[in-house]
């Protein structure tokens, strides 16, 4: 079968590469030389725009940073809808929001493409190991025609509902994220501060109730050790967690914790830059009470 795959970033390149030991893949990438260089490790074409990429394609997958992004790549003669062919699979594995999704969706249905959002939770690691929480929003038929190519790197491929139903969880998942990063950030320098040594501290954390996918995974791997690889930008969460709220003022609902979450989310992206990470945050906590989570 023909796949292709849109955006090669630092998640989208290991699921790429694991969609590539299934189909035979096309690759396009807004900076053509990292497309160049993902060829030198796995078997695959590259194309020159999005509207060759899908040419042939039977199953097209896309991972950019918006919505917004995968619409800009729809139009004009080099775009998907320029030659993207009836009866194909668009899987759209942004992190992106509903209503745009869902717009997207009624696009490729005129076309008579079928669409999914299929948002992924894992980061690079666990599309190398193939064990991503995908989470997909789109009509049951479409769900069962997607599904073995998303288990190319998908350990947990959940059909959540209609059209827009993935980014709404992967949203919400993200507010949480931004939530136990944010309160780490203040919790591990006080313990630091009050004479608990950190490593001591998280292992204890880690085995009670308080522990969470930051204190058991991404603390003890990059903040204790002080290596702090960037891997995945505030910025996004940033945006991730401006979706979730916004989701929340469009169904009349209020979360005033979540939209301090938000709030202080934002901020700190500002302070810190385009380009800093997402556990960054814990840096400025450690700065204000002066001290360092290592162990």
């Amino acid at each position: 079968m023909n796949a292709a795959f849109l955006g090669l970033g630092a998640i989208g390149r290991p699921m790429a590469g694991r969609l590539a030991r299934m189909h035979d893949l096309t690759v396009w990438n807004r900076t053509r030389a990292t497309a160049d260089e993902f060829t030198r490790t796995v078997p695959c074409r590259v194309a020159g725009t999005p509207a060759q990429a899908v040419r042939d394609a039977d199953v097209i997958m896309v991972c950019l940073s918006t919505s917004r992004d995968v619409d800009s790549i729809l139009d004009g003669k080099d775009g998907v809808l320029a030659t993207i062919r009836p009866g194909a699979l668009f899987l759209d594995c942004t992190s992106g929001d509903p209503a745009t999704a869902r717009a997207m969706a009624e696009r490729m249905a005129a076309k008579g493409v079928a669409y999914a959002d299929c948002p992924v939770s894992g980061g690079p690691g666990g599309a190398e190991a193939g064990v991503l929480t995908v989470m997909v929003g789109c009509a049951p038929e479409v769900f069962t025609r997607a599904r073995p190519h998303l288990e190319a790197f998908g350990k947990l491929v959940a059909h959540l509902g209609p059209v827009g139903a993935g980014n709404t969880v992967k949203a919400i998942n993200q507010a949480l994220l931004a939530a136990n990063i944010l309160t780490l950030a203040e919790a591990l320098p006080a313990m630091v501060k009050a004479g608990v040594a950190a490593r001591a501290g998280i292992e204890v954390l880690n085995a009670s109730s308080g522990r969470s996918f930051v204190s058991e995974s991404l603390v003890p791997s990059r903040v204790l050790t002080g290596t702090w690889p960037r891997l995945f930008r505030l910025a996004l969460l940033d945006k991730d967690v401006r979706i979730a709220l916004d989701l929340v003022a469009q169904l009349g609902l209020e979360a005033p914790l979540l939209d301090h979450v938000r709030a202080t989310t934002a901020a700190l992206h500002i302070a810190l830059g385009e380009q800093s990470d997402y556990l960054d945050p814990i840096r400025v906590g450690e700065e204000k009470a002066g001290v360092e989570v290592r162990g």
